[in-house]
């Protein structure tokens, strides 16, 4: 009986698989960033919402509504999510610190459009000396 020796595996170089395939590059290209980024859906979310309220109220017909990242100062109440010029006729909302800040139960994009048009809501009743919900009764009956 003749013993043979078992054979060894041939090594193959690190850069090719068990198929000699692996180290080819991929067929599609690395995924593209996202067409639509956060700062686009909170500009989207604040235009609409801002649109209703102007369409609403003639009061805030002229008013511009603007969109800064941070405010340049805080306050005794803390970092401020919006500021309320009435004599400018203007409204800055913060985009950082309403994204930052605020709390969601659920985080999706339609809670997160509600929580910046209910900021925007907020700051144009500050404008107006009013409530909130005096401003768009309808737009949040289902709740």
């Amino acid at each position: 009986m003749i013993r043979r020796r078992a054979r060894t595996p041939i090594a193959r170089p690190s850069r090719h698989g068990r198929h000699g395939r692996e180290g080819r590059s991929p067929v599609v290209r690395p995924p593209l960033p996202p067409l639509e980024t956060r700062q686009d859906a909170f500009d989207l979310a604040v235009g609409t919402a801002a649109e209703f309220l102007r369409s609403a109220w003639p009061e805030l017909r002229d008013v511009r509504f603007e969109v800064a990242a941070m405010p340049p100062a805080t306050d005794d109440d803390g970092i401020p999510r919006w500021d309320a010029r009435p004599d400018e006729q203007r409204i800055v909302l913060f985009r950082l610190p309403i994204e930052r800040l605020s709390h969601l139960h659920r985080d999706d994009d339609l809670h997160r459009r509600m929580l910046i048009e209910s900021y925007v809501f907020r700051a144009a009743a500050e404008y107006l000396d009013r409530d909130p919900w005096d401003l768009g009764p309808e737009r949040f009956r289902f709740f």
